[in-house]
């Protein structure tokens, strides 16, 4: 007789059959407060690079228990028996207490009435997935990825022999109980029956002969139930069934994101730690729809360069301002260093909107002849001056610079674009642009 033993680990303090349970009873709350920590800064001082290694997330105790059922303490009719007293004797009826059942919280005043909070901490990939519920890459194209290839394990069926992890619990008794039928195992009902009747016989002191001959003939079934019993056994080795896992070779999707920012002399810290969190959280977007994934950083003034994380964001130099140049920059980099044909390209661009005399024009034609045809999905946030939050929703006014974007956006609609005037704006504005579209 074979006996199984799962050994398997669960995380300390909870199951994870229970912490799934959880977060889908209370998957809105949870929601509702991973949008909130991300607008008041949940992202803040992380790197870019640093994929998130989860958050810690309140949320309030009503509405998150498991139900169960209690006694009403406002209805019903009911007998209870009480210590006697010098107010009551035996048939006295008390009056109900009109109180609303309610015992939640602790009230420390006249005025309210207090619960305390559940906190926890999430996980890398449920705050992520949460995080960016109903979003999608768009305009995703498949590209040809013959020369990357990664190997990965798949179903591949069943087999008769295995690990025990790969043990499907299932099949493996399906299999056993069609054999214990087919060979006519003895059950344990009938097994019991057998000795209950012996037991009654054996009981009397008195048996007459056919009682003797029942007697010995219930002892040799018994017998011979139980050898056969112990020569079927219920579970056998030819009942194991073993999940198969087979290596197959499958492509590797690629993409590159460009981040690209003005840091001329009008970019401040205040716009560069705007859009180092629109930057974040693109990257993060982007790192769970790819297994392979690079992000090039160029910074620009009166020219671009392409430079690490840490300059990208905490760099001191400042200067004019010509954004073709971050263009030009991108576009030289996608030639040498990523063909089209195996790479998914997006670009993200981050500036206040001020640019050097025609130098717009010229922006909008580098989109529209070399920069849009190859990239995947553009966008490009603008932002603003806290005192200027009323043209956040004037999108047909601007400066040159977005007004050569609108004819961009116009033409192409992979192309998006959005402003941009404070934290709380961050998050809302990027659920907008990578909101799901309805296909025609």
């Amino acid at each position: 007789m074979h006996h199984f033993i799962d050994r398997r680990q669960n995380p300390i303090g909870k199951s994870l059959g229970n912490r799934q349970r959880f977060l889908r009873r209370a998957r809105h709350h949870i929601k509702e407060m991973v949008d909130k920590s991300i607008m008041q800064g949940a992202i803040k001082g992380r790197s870019v690079k640093d994929i998130a290694t989860g958050e810690k997330v309140t949320i309030p105790v009503h509405g998150i228990d498991e139900p169960s059922f209690v006694h009403s303490s406002t209805g019903g009719v009911r007998q209870r028996v009480f210590p006697g007293n010098k107010e009551f004797v035996v048939g006295d009826y008390i009056k109900r207490s009109k109180g609303d059942g309610s015992s939640d919280g602790k009230q420390a005043s006249g005025d309210g009435e207090g619960q305390d909070e559940f906190t926890f901490t999430l996980t890398s990939e449920e705050y992520l997935e949460l995080l960016f519920e109903g979003l999608e890459l768009p305009n995703l194209i498949k590209k040809n990825m013959s020369n990357s290839m990664n190997i990965r394990m798949r179903r591949a069926g069943l087999v008769n022999s295995g690990t025990p992890a790969n043990l499907n619990l299932i099949r493996t008794m399906r299999h056993s109980l069609g054999r214990r039928i087919a060979l006519k195992r003895p059950n344990t009902t009938e097994l019991k029956r057998i000795n209950e009747e012996i037991g009654e016989l054996e009981a009397r002191d008195n048996l007459t002969a056919d009682e003797l001959e029942l007697l010995e003939r219930l002892r040799v079934r018994r017998r011979d139930m139980k050898r056969k019993r112990n020569a079927i056994s219920f579970i056998d080795p030819v009942d194991l069934r073993y999940h198969a896992r087979t290596p197959e070779l499958v492509p590797s999707p690629k993409a590159v994101v460009f981040c690209l920012m003005d840091v001329s002399g009008s970019m401040q810290e205040r716009e560069k730690e705007l859009a180092k969190r629109f930057f974040l959280l693109l990257y993060l977007f982007l790192e769970q729809r790819y297994e392979y994934i690079e992000i090039v950083f160029i910074r620009h003034t009166q020219y671009a360069l392409e430079v690490d994380e840490d300059t990208f964001f905490y760099g001191k130099e400042t200067g004019g301002t010509v954004v073709s140049t971050a263009l030009e920059k991108m576009r030289s980099i996608i030639r040498d260093r990523y063909p089209t044909n195996n790479w998914n390209i997006y670009g993200a661009q981050a500036s206040d909107g001020e640019n050097l005399g025609n130098d717009s024009a010229k922006c909008e034609q580098l989109l529209n002849l070399h920069l849009m045809p190859i990239c995947q999905h553009y966008v490009y946030i603008e932002i603003i001056d806290e005192a200027q939050e009323a043209k956040l929703d004037l999108l047909k006014e601007g400066a040159d610079l977005w007004q050569a974007y609108l004819n961009v956006k116009a033409a192409w609609p992979s192309f998006d674009m959005h402003r941009v005037a404070e934290n709380s704006h961050i998050y809302p504005a990027f659920r907008e642009l990578f909101a799901k579209r309805k296909v025609e």
